[in-house]
């Protein structure tokens, strides 16, 4: 006779499941006991994703990171170098890194003007992000050590060169937490992987639920979101069940981490169903927000869906939220022709000054910090016929919201944007500064591995203290 299984009590289901096996008396009375006194179930006490408590007071709770795959030319966006206008065509030792070479002088194909009561210069590539310049701070001084994709790449997400090291946003979840279970601390939104492909979001050798998780945008954005059975009590029961073995394992192998995050993950997961599903669901968003990041109704791809996405991954806890704009091709380097940045910053610039915007409206630019960079800049020579080469000797990235001194530059280059002239930037520099406006010191922030303990800055770094209010 057919029985309605979403009735059945909870001991009966489990009894019949164990009844007549092998299982220990032991997991029968474990699954058994109430879930709030269970040893079984996560509790702030040692849940490792729990939130943590800061090295100081914090500016930021959460960052949005904005990554343009490819290396944006500096002196083509935010750099004004008149100069460089006028010795076009000019040949000349370029400098800077592995590029200091004699080549023919490229000008920058597009007009500055002044954006917002700050005055600070940005390229018509930029028109709506020019307008947010006030907000906004400007590093015109960064400064790379490789002119390769993948070795700049891996540096800006981990601080690393040439080995896979933990990126920075599971630098952020080890040592923040999240503030809501139900939703992964690191979350990643992504059409295409980067130069360095999963080693950007992943945790190497920090705990296994402090990796990113890859938001891919279209119809379905999570494979595999929605449970396998319509009854929530069954799945329940089933999770339930291998949680019990999973953790009775762990208490006789309390070293085994991969363990451990596979329960954090499932317990995630099973959460995720319902809270991942309402984040990604725009239907309630008003017109004019979409507009405001230049998205139509029933739009479920592209820069702006990303961007929406991302503040409502803020509002509801994800502390480290990136956003990727391209993969490995059809990005931003552009050796032929500098014509091709046209289109790659119109796909960005208005989602991205949107965000800002939006982030503002609800109070939350207060206490989120926004970062955007690239992995390097470009030549001020030609690299071929019309376009630029790799540059790590100084490129630009900015900062808006939590903490961060909106409306100034800081830094510069030389005429020709070849080389830092004052206030240098590194790598390591820009990671130790957003590690401190999430309170956080980065010469603490250090996990024990192969004998030695390793921290996103290396043995360098310094907060760059002079944009920070």
């Amino acid at each position: 006779m057919y029985r309605n299984h979403s009735n059945i009590p909870r001991r009966e289901v489990i009894r019949s499941m164990i009844g007549g096996s092998l299982l220990m008396p032991g997991i029968l009375s474990e699954l058994l006991a109430d879930p709030v006194a269970g040893g079984s179930k996560v509790t702030p006490a040692n849940d490792p994703l729990s939130p943590k408590a800061t090295h100081f007071p914090a500016k930021a709770k959460r960052v949005i990171f904005l990554f343009s795959t490819g290396g944006v030319s500096h002196m083509d966006t935010f750099d004004h170098k008149p100069k460089l206008m006028a010795a076009d065509g000019k040949t000349m030792g370029v400098g800077g890194g592995l590029s200091n070479e004699t080549k023919v002088l490229l000008k920058p194909k597009w007009d500055f003007k002044p954006g917002g009561k700050c005055g600070t210069l940005v390229s018509d590539l930029f028109p709506n992000i020019r307008e947010c310049m006030d907000d906004i701070c400007l590093i015109r001084s960064m400064k790379s050590d490789d002119n390769e994709h993948y070795q700049a790449t891996l540096a800006i997400h981990t601080g690393s060169f040439f080995f896979s090291r933990p990126s920075l946003g599971s630098w952020a979840s080890y040592g923040l937490g999240t503030v809501n279970q139900n939703l992964p601390s690191f979350m990643v939104l992504a059409p295409h992987l980067p130069y360095a492909g999963t080693q950007v979001y992943a945790n190497d050798f920090l705990p296994a639920y402090h990796q990113g998780v890859r938001v891919i945008p279209g119809p379905v954005p999570i494979a595999n979101l929605d449970r396998r059975t319509p009854q929530k009590r069954i799945q329940e029961l089933e999770l339930g069940l291998a949680e019990s073995f999973n953790r009775r394992h762990l208490q006789q192998h309390d070293s085994d981490q991969e363990l451990a995050a596979r329960i954090r993950t499932f317990e995630t997961a099973f959460h995720m169903q319902t809270e991942a599903h309402e984040a990604f669901d725009l239907a309630r968003e008003p017109d004019n927000v979409l507009e405001l990041y230049g998205m139509k109704r029933g739009q479920s791809e592209g820069f702006g869906w990303q961007c929406l996405v991302a503040r409502r991954l803020a509002e509801r806890g994800v502390r480290f939220i990136e956003l990727i704009d391209s993969g490995s091709s059809g990005n931003w380097d552009s050796h032929g022709d500098m014509a091709e940045h046209g289109p790659r910053a119109q796909y960005v610039d208005k989602p991205i000054a949107g965000l800002v915007r939006d982030l503002k409206r609800l109070g939350m630019l207060d206490d989120t910090l926004v970062v955007w960079t690239t992995e390097f800049g470009r030549t001020p020579g030609i690299d071929g016929t019309k376009g630029r080469g790799h540059h790590s000797a100084c490129f630009s990235s900015w900062l808006a919201g939590a903490g961060v001194k909106g409306g100034m530059t800081y830094g510069s280059t030389d005429d020709i944007g070849a080389t830092v002239a004052e206030n240098q930037v590194h790598v390591h520099d820009f990671h130790a500064t957003i590690l401190h406006l999430l309170g956080l010191d980065h010469t603490r922030l250090t996990y024990r591995h192969a004998g030695r303990d390793f921290r996103l800055t290396d043995v360098k770094g310094r907060v760059v203290s002079e944009i920070v209010s």
